[in-house]
C-alpha cells in the first residue's frame, strides 16, 4: 500500500522544531519528503505544508507519527492511502 500525508503546520515558528523532530524519529520510513511555503519577498509565511510518501509495509509506525503529530496544538494531518 502506498501512504501520502500531508502536514499543515499553521504556526511555523512555534511548531517546526517539534514536527521536525517528530519526523527524524521516524525517519527512515519516509520515502519522499516534499515542503512548500509562500514567500513573498523577503518574508515567509507563517503557515507551512509538508507532503510525505512512506515506504510500503509502514502503516503502523505512520500510523504512530500521525497520532504525534496531532497531539501538536496547530498541526494539521490529512492521509491518502493507495
Amino acid at each position: 500500500m502506498r501512504v501520502i500525508m500531508g502536514i499543515q503546520i499553521e504556526d511555523r515558528d512555534s511548531d517546526a522544531i517539534s514536527v521536525q523532530e517528530l519526523l527524524t524519529k521516524h525517519g527512515c520510513i519516509i520515502k519522499t519528503r516534499l515542503g512548500l511555503h509562500e514567500a513573498a519577498g523577503t518574508m515567509c509565511s507563517s503557515k507551512g505544508l509538508l507532503i510525505l510518501e512512506f515506504i510500503s509495509g509502514s502503516e503502523n509506525e505512520v500510523s504512530q507519527l500521525e497520532t504525534e503529530l496531532l497531539k501538536l496544538k496547530n498541526v494539521l494531518v490529512r492521509k491518502m492511502e493507495f
